[in-house]
C-alpha cells in the first residue's frame, strides 16, 4: 500500500491505518531524532510527539515532498526543541547529584543475548557502544547528516530537503563527519592495539609454572 493510500484511509477515519505509516518509517525517524537529542528515551518521546503532530495535521500534507521528508522535518523540529529543553534542564541539576545506575541506558547494554556466546555478545555490544558513542560525539550539524546519509542511506537530495540545507552543505558535512568519525575510531584502535595480547604477571606465572610442572619440578627446584 502506498503512502498516499494510507493517508487517504487515515483521513477517511481509519485511525489504525496510521500504524502502517509509523512502522514503515520508525527506524529512519528514530535515528534522526536520536542524532539530535543523543538519548534513547528522549528520542522515543520526540518521535511519539512528532507522530501525534503529523496525525493531527495530516490533511495539510499536499504531497509536495515525500512522506518521509515531511515527517523528518517534523521530527527534526521537535528534536531541536526537545534538545534545547534538555540543555536548559541540565543547567539546573545539582552538580553533586548521582546518576541512577539502575535506569541508566548503559546498564541495559550489559544484558547479553542468550543466543550468542557471552564473549561474542560482549564484544559485539562493546563495539556497538563505541561506534554509537563516537557518533554521539560528532557536532550536531554533522551528526544528523551522517545518520541520514550513512545509516539510512538517504540521498543528498532527500537529506537536503529533510534538513532544509543546500545539497553542497550536505556533502560537506557528510564528508567532515566521516573524517571526524574515522579519526576518533582510529585513536581508539591505537589505544586498543597497545594493550592487545597483553602479557601480564598472571600469564607469565602460568607459563613458568606449566613448564616446570612438565619438567617434573617446582620453579625453584632447578637451581
Amino acid at each position: 500500500m502506498s503512502d498516499s493510500e494510507i493517508i487517504r484511509r487515515v483521513l477517511a477515519g481509519d485511525r489504525n491505518a496510521f500504524e502502517l505509516l509509523m512502522r514503515r518509517y520508525n527506524r529512519p525517524l528514530y535515528r534522526t531524532a536520536r542524532s539530535i537529542v543523543t538519548d534513547d528515551a528522549e528520542a522515543e518521546d520526540v518521535l511519539q510527539e512528532a507522530y501525534l503532530l503529523a496525525f493531527h495535521n495530516l490533511e495539510k500534507f499536499r504531497g509536495e515532498s515525500t512522506t518521509l521528508t515531511w515527517l523528518t522535518r517534523i521530527v527534526v523540529n521537535n528534536a531541536i526543541a526537545r534538545s534545547r529543553k534538555i540543555k536548559r534542564r541540565a543547567e539546573i541539576i545539582a552538580i553533586g547529584s548521582e546518576p541512577d545506575w539502575e535506569t541508566h541506558p548503559a546498564s541495559a547494554s550489559l544484558h547479553l543475548d542468550s543466543t550468542e556466546q557471552p564473549e561474542q555478545a560482549m564484544e559485539r555490544s562493546a563495539m556497538r557502544r563505541l561506534i554509537e558513542k563516537k557518533i554521539d560525539d560528532l557536532p550536531e550539524t554533522f551528526r544528523t547528516v551522517f545518520m541520514l546519509r550513512a545509516l539510512e542511506e538517504m540521498s543528498v537530495e532527500d537529506t537536503s530537503a529533510c534538513l532544509g540545507i543546500p545539497e553542497a552543505t550536505v556533502r560537506t558535512r557528510y564528508f567532515r563527519a566521516k573524517g571526524l568519525l574515522r579519526e576518533a575510531l582510529s585513536r581508539e584502535m591505537d589505544f586498543a592495539l597497545e594493550g592487545a595480547f597483553s602479557f601480564d604477571g598472571a600469564r607469565c606465572d602460568r607459563i613458568v609454572s606449566g613448564v616446570f610442572s612438565r619438567l617434573g619440578g617446582a620453579s625453584g627446584d632447578h637451581a
